[in-house]
């Protein structure tokens, strides 16, 4: 199965891309869940349309009973009346727009969690294949920028978008029964004049991406420049570098320029066409009012009502852009979460048998694997090996010989292409992941610690365990001594990814970690290799320590801490090479004695 990372389409993952609008349906399934709230929403933009829409009507009354020509003894009256409907229709206006305000701002917010939500959940389930091809960043990206793209539109653009049309068909459809003569008039000027518009500001728009490009470009320049300061001042280039960043950035100005040039003669062109229209109507009103063949008020609701429907379409035409963005936002976190992990739960999940033995027991059957993104090489070919509960097996070998892959295909963060690997005597593919998983304890050679305390970070082996059982197993792992003489024991925040730990403390940790979780299979990968010789030796008690009553498999660069095993695997180009003892594969004289002859003697001649 061939997968491309989620923002491979040639874009940036952070600049927001254009989307087709058929985009947004995918929303649907986790809009559906607040179909109340939408009602309610829609209710209350009714209200406030119709109220703005009433306005006009109120000032014709208000200019013809009070001013015009039926003016009469009775105006005061009919202008406190007025004034009093007007005020009438400002708080419904109030009273609705802060209605719909508070109930689609909450639906944007409660959507936004959800999807956040829903595709961290995704993510996490993830397996580790899914990670080899898309980078954490983009993950990222999608988390924190697209779904504030798509809180924009659920928020706040489907409400204007729904607003401005109500306004701008009620406001067309008030124009026609004010004055039908005037509107077509005003209808056929505005669309020779809006096609210049719009065809100047497609130029406008192309100049601000080249303008955007320029300046990324430079910015680019100059992030790589610092990050290689000590070679540049080494080889002296700072007057060259400093020249070459100045010349980028006079590029970025001059496309600014022609940006903000094309923006000014585009804005003039449109207020003077615009205007010029709208003037020019309200001429043809004005003698059409000398004439009397229409009122004061016909002419003062005419002229709000063309602003209503032009304040609409400006705004319409700003909601357009909004949402094609957050269109091309929906479409990348779809992507994401359309993303299948090859890793699943079986359908009919089995159970691992009753123990009835200290450990557990692991087989492997004709194991054949190679990674999705290097099939072509395989990582492990035909690796056969049985392993006894209670069994210690140590697997050793050069530098790409498959010994970490085995661990990974153990954890089934891959499934092989051929064979199977059993666990006490059941395929692991038929466990759910999570009793595999927790039947298997591993110390990594990268340990990770999390920004938390010392006893957060190994009772990360298992939640609800007491913190006597922390301390008990944090003794047992040789981490009780330097976590107490922490400046808060215990309770001390360990610093981002464990910096404040020295590599062994850090190994003493993740021990601690693995022997609270009390799995009856035990992975230890390359648990001593960055250690110096001190912390070594308390490491290598803390895992003897691990090792007592479980099976342990354990991969391991340095001999020494692999001579104690019952059983030692050597490993070569994804074959196992060699089984025996340490004595007994010194004897046979093949890749081990080499490998050992090697570091014996290289601690011989140091000593």
């Amino acid at each position: 199965m061939t997968k491309r990372s989620p923002g491979s389409n040639g874009t940036d993952s952070n600049t927001p891309r254009k989307g087709s609008l058929a985009a947004l349906k995918g929303l649907t399934p986790f809009l559906l869940p607040y179909r109340r709230q939408f009602v309610l929403a829609g209710i209350a933009l009714l209200f406030a349309a119709g109220a703005t829409l009433a306005i006009p009507a109120a000032f014709k009354q208000m200019i013809d009973l009070g001013f015009g020509a039926q003016a009469g003894a009775h105006s005061i009256k009919h202008v406190d009346a007025t004034f009093l409907a007007l005020f009438g229709v400002a708080a419904v206006l109030g009273v609705a727009t802060a209605a719909r305000f508070y109930m689609v701002s909450w639906l944007g917010e409660r959507v936004t969690a959800d999807i956040r939500s829903a595709v961290y959940r995704h993510v996490v389930h993830q397996s580790p294949e899914f990670f080899e091809t898309t980078q954490t960043g983009e993950v990222l990206s999608r988390l924190t920028t697209d779904t504030t793209l798509i809180q924009t539109v659920v928020g706040t653009s489907i409400s204007l978008a729904l607003r401005n049309t109500l306004l701008f068909l009620g406001g067309l459809v008030m124009l026609f029964v004010t004055s039908a003569k005037l509107t077509a008039i005003i209808l056929a000027l505005l669309v020779l004049v809006i096609v210049p518009i719009v065809l100047f500001g497609r130029r406008v728009r192309k100049l601000s991406r080249d303008s955007q490009d320029r300046i990324a470009d430079a910015s680019a320049l100059a992030g790589e420049i610092l990050n290689a300061m000590p070679t540049v001042q080494a080889y002296t280039h700072e007057k060259i570098e400093a020249e070459r960043f100045g010349s980028s950035v006079e590029g970025a100005f001059g496309a600014a320029m022609q940006r903000i040039r094309a923006r000014s003669f585009l804005t003039m062109l449109a207020i003077v066409l615009v205007f010029g229209t709208i003037v020019f109507v309200l001429w043809l009103g004005a003698h059409a009012v000398l004439e009397g063949s229409m009122t004061g008020g016909d002419l003062g609701q005419f002229i709000l009502y063309a602003s209503i429907v032009a304040g609409s379409i400006g705004a319409l035409a700003e909601v357009m852009g909004e949402a094609q963005r957050a269109a091309g936002a929906t479409e990348r976190l779809l992507e994401l979460l359309a993303a299948r992990s090859d890793i699943r739960n079986p359908a009919h999940p089995r159970a691992l048998p009753q123990r009835s033995s200290n450990g557990a027991a692991l087989a492997l059957h004709d194991l054949t694997f190679a990674y999705p993104s290097r099939q072509d090489t395989a990582a492990l070919s035909h690796v056969s090996l049985s392993i006894k509960p209670g069994e210690t097996v140590a697997v050793v070998g050069p530098s790409g010989a498959g010994k970490t892959t085995l661990f990974q295909l153990l954890l089934r963060y891959y499934d092989p292409q051929a064979g199977a690997i059993t666990l006490d005597g059941v395929d692991i593919r038929d466990l759910d992941l999570h009793t595999l998983r927790g039947a298997i304890g591993i110390v990594p050679q990268d340990t990770v610690i999390f920004s938390a305390d010392a006893m957060e970070n190994i009772r990360y082996g298992r939640p609800d365990a007491t913190d006597e059982e922390v301390i008990a197993v944090a003794k047992l792992a040789a981490a009780h001594e330097f976590i107490e003489r922490l400046p808060q024991g215990y309770r001390s925040f360990l610093g981002e990814r464990g910096v404040r730990l020295s590599g062994g403390q850090r190994q003493r940790i993740a021990i601690a970690r693995a022997l609270l979780k009390n799995p009856p299979l035990l992975l230890l990968d390359e648990a001593t290799s960055a250690l110096d010789a001190e912390s070594e030796r308390l490491v290598q008690g803390a895992l003897e320590a691990a090792m007592v009553g479980r099976t342990t498999v354990i991969i391991a660069h340095r001999l020494a801490t692999v001579q104690r095993a019952d059983r030692i695997v050597v490993m070569e180009d994804g074959q196992v090479v060699e089984t025996g003892t340490h004595a007994s594969l010194v004897a046979m004289g093949g890749i081990y004695a080499n490998l050992a002859a090697l570091q014996f003697h290289h601690v011989h001649v140091e000593h």
